[in-house]
């Protein structure tokens, strides 16, 4: 279907989501029903599957990470390259699923994120906020012929915002409470929280990022000798012994102390970043280095709650989603920060134990904000971007 007006009468709409994050692990693909729009928005996940990226293929894009790598041609090559597995996730999600492309109402895709630069840059009497993703629109429209909304960032950024962060709002929608104060704590490749005052009103919202999330141990996890990508159920960590000391200087970051809105992102905390920190300080154990950042996820958490959310309230209940969301050890250093920073600790739970997947909670929330984008509706909290207003999200690609 190619008319946007006969979608809006539809009593529900089947949308897929599609994201591949900071990790680049591979893509995200969810299958959401979405009834209504604005604050009457219900959506229900149907179906989800993570869609790995071909051998190969993950290097490259993070080529494109590194101004020194991410060649123009590069750039150019894996955006339709891109375009295609993007659309492939989508196919094969409908297969899954048990759902023709045809019955499928809308893809909102965010893409693959290959350079984000919030913070202004004056040149030519114009101050700069720039950001990129990836994963042409016009490809997974053309081959799976379905409706395709993109380029979520950029409105938001043209009105004075960083781009990001985009969920709170989502989380606002399916997540506010009348009697309890909640904090969303999304843990992927970056840390980023959604505050939600009891009966919170849009304009209570408190979103940004905490800082870094898995991005910091996974590189070193790489880089250790472990063999791994990843501490598989923060074992590597639970083995290994918190350097207190390296703790605290790498708390000094400047990033800890701006004062929200901000984001951050890989041109902060990635891999280079991890790098430097062993050329810092040498002789660490390797079990001791993933201890010591996972503890730096934790408190960098905590600390941000302590200096930033409990002065607009309590913070009744912590709800973690994300890859995070798997690392037991990661957890327990969380429990114990907050237990140290705030005077009455909160309850702490995984996005599972409400019935949702943590997997799959990003690209439901981008199958969200396609419906807002296609009822004419602003998905931005500018006092979680910084943008001047809210704004119409998204550039939308007609499958026909």
């Amino acid at each position: 279907m190619c008319d946007l007006a006969a979608l809006r009468q539809k009593e529900s709409r089947l949308i897929i989501g599609l994201l591949s994050g900071t990790s680049a692990d591979g893509i995200d693909a969810a299958l959401v029903q979405v009834r209504g729009s604005g604050q009457q928005t219900e959506a229900q996940l149907l179906h989800f599957r993570s869609h790995p990226f071909p051998p190969g293929i993950r290097e490259k894009i993070f080529e494109l990470f590194r101004p020194e790598t991410g060649t123009v041609d590069k750039i150019c090559h894996l955006n339709f390259l891109l375009g295609e597995l993007f659309a492939e996730a989508a196919l094969a999600l409908c297969r899954e699923a048990g759902v023709s492309p045809e019955q499928i109402d809308l893809i909102a895709s965010h893409g693959q994120t290959i350079y984000h630069r919030p913070d202004p840059v004056v040149e030519a009497g114009f101050s700069i906020r720039s950001t990129l993703q990836i994963g042409e629109a016009a490809v997974i429209a053309e081959r799976t012929g379905v409706i395709t909304i993109s380029d979520f960032r950029t409105r938001d950024m043209a009105a004075g915002g960083q781009g990001a962060p985009l969920v709170p709002y989502v989380d606002f929608l399916l997540f506010r409470h009348e009697e309890k104060a909640r904090a969303l704590q999304n843990i992927g490749g970056i840390a980023n929280v959604t505050y939600l005052p009891a009966g919170a009103s849009l304009e209570e919202v408190l979103a940004f990022d905490t800082g870094p999330g898995n991005m910091i141990i996974d590189a070193l996890v790489k880089t250790l000798g472990f063999g791994l990508t990843y501490d598989r159920d923060g074992a590597i960590a639970a083995a290994g012994r918190v350097r207190e000391e390296i703790l605290e200087e790498l708390l000094g970051h400047p990033y800890y102390r701006r004062k929200p809105p901000k984001t951050t992102g890989r041109e902060d905390f990635g891999e280079q970043y991890a790098l430097s920190l062993l050329e810092r300080y040498p002789g660490v154990a390797p079990e001791d280095w993933v201890a010591t950042v996972t503890a730096l996820t934790a408190e960098s958490i905590a600390r941000s709650y302590r200096d930033y959310l409990r002065p607009r309230g309590t913070i009744d209940e912590v709800i973690v989603a994300g890859g995070g969301s798997y690392n037991p050890t990661l957890l327990n250093r969380l429990a114990e920060a907050l237990h140290r920073h705030l005077p009455t600790p909160p309850a702490l739970h995984r996005l599972e134990d409400f019935g949702l997947s943590s997997e799959a909670k990003e690209a439901v929330a981008f199958a969200v904000l396609g419906n807002e984008t296609l009822f004419g509706l602003p998905g931005n909290v500018p006092q979680a971007t910084g943008a001047a207003r809210r704004v119409v999200l998204g550039k939308v690609t007609p499958g026909c």
